[in-house]
């Protein structure tokens, strides 16, 4: 009798290991469901992301404004009739060395 019932834990034991470590086993779902969260969230990020792009593509196919922003911030464009100044800020160095120094 003690055999019998030690042969069915055993059998039911077997049938139990591919429900918890099998390729669809209870361990495995819950990997996935990390992953999924995990790709969820970097989901969430991108698409905020693209609706950034998304704007500024918009509104640089309607207006000129972005356009010329873009062009002085980024490329350092000027007007055809405008006269471009730059401000020098004196460096640390030279301000450190003076010849009225003795």
């Amino acid at each position: 009798m003690r055999f019998l019932a030690l042969a069915l834990v055993l059998l039911i034991a077997l049938i139990q290991n591919p429900l918890w470590f099998g390729k669809g086993g209870l361990l495995r779902v819950h990997e996935l469901d990390a992953q999924v969260e995990a790709q969820h969230e970097t989901n969430v990020k991108l698409a905020s992301r693209n609706a950034t792009l998304d704007a500024e593509v918009l509104d640089l196919k309607q207006g000129y404004d972005a356009i010329e922003e873009r062009a002085r911030s980024e490329l350092g464009m000027v007007k055809q009739d405008e006269v471009f100044f730059q401000l020098l800020q004196p460096s640390r160095a030279a301000t450190a060395y003076s010849p009225d120094r003795r």
